[in-house]
């Protein structure tokens, strides 16, 4: 499964942002689709996910009610809906495909290239 991160950029703190993935290659609709983010000197930490079947999604505490995962199975993409955005949520953020433990980056197997956020204050 090859995925393909886009929609980041700059935004100001309080703003929204839609990123998408969108995968090729594979039976999509039989993964679990997760965001990741990564800032500058952290770890790369779990943000939301959302099972194959679009019945269940997790969400980090720092992003619940902000950030709104979704996906298309008939086109292949999930996305990631940001609101009341922060300046710490700058980072780059990663979609990633697994059929394991959602909030577990070593559980994915398939990974995007990422994309930038950043949020100004």
């Amino acid at each position: 499964v090859q995925l393909q991160a886009s929609g980041g950029g700059l935004v100001q703190a309080g703003g929204s942002l839609r990123l998408s993935c969108a995968a090729s290659g594979g039976t999509f609709s039989r993964y679990h689709m997760g965001w990741f983010r990564q800032a500058p000197g952290k770890e790369r930490e779990f943000a939301a996910a959302i099972n194959w079947r679009r019945t269940t999604t997790w969400y980090a505490d720092s992003v619940k009610g902000r950030f709104t995962i979704s996906r298309d199975n008939a086109n292949n993409t999930v996305y990631l809906q940001m609101s009341s955005l922060r300046p710490e949520d700058t980072a780059v953020y990663y979609c990633a495909a697994t059929r394991g433990v959602v909030q577990t980056p070593s559980e994915y197997d398939y990974w995007g290239q990422g994309t930038q956020v950043t949020v100004s204050s």
